[in-house]
């Protein structure tokens, strides 16, 4: 797995991600390449990752937003984009950067920000379960763990108002 971002600043929402990755047991590198300023870089990195067995890019950047289509550009592989909230427009021009791409240069496009980039971990490792049945029983684990947290603050709020009536 190859987590790309455009510029540093952008690791205080992918953080999440990479951390998600982690909880997963999902091996990834992390790089910063910008799709404008060092286009050779994102070249190389997404060959050299595709070389070591990357089968999933997860590109993520803010204002034009360019990197998961250039990321897309250059290989086949599943490409998701997760759009980084920037000044002025706080993620709208990020989101429609990411999402609109020509047809057959897909980029699978999640929510701007923290919470897109915890989608983006969830999805590449849902893509490389596929053929890993680990990995898909741990995405199940986890999938049960939420349903259970979200019964467990329903018992409570349902405890609070009983002891509040």
């Amino acid at each position: 797995m190859l987590i790309l971002m455009g510029s540093k600043s952008d690791w205080s929402v992918m953080r999440v991600c990479s951390e998600k990755l982690e909880e997963l047991g999902v091996a990834h590198d992390v790089h910063v390449a910008s799709a404008h300023r060092t286009p050779d870089r994102v070249e190389s990195l997404i060959a050299e990752g595709e070389k070591n067995g990357v089968a999933v890019h997860i590109a993520a950047a803010g204002m034009a937003a360019h990197l998961a289509g250039a990321v897309a550009a250059r290989t086949t592989k599943p490409v998701i984009g997760v759009p980084i909230p920037a000044e002025p427009l706080d993620g709208l021009d990020s989101l429609l950067s990411t999402v609109q791409m020509p047809p057959g240069v897909p980029v699978l496009t999640v929510a701007a920000g923290k919470a897109g980039a915890i989608n983006a971990a969830i999805a590449a490792a849902q893509i490389l379960a596929v053929a890993d049945p680990a990995l898909a029983q741990r995405l199940k684990d986890e999938r049960r763990a939420m349903a259970d947290r979200v019964q467990e603050h329903d018992a409570a709020l349902t405890e609070e108002r009983r002891n509040h009536v």
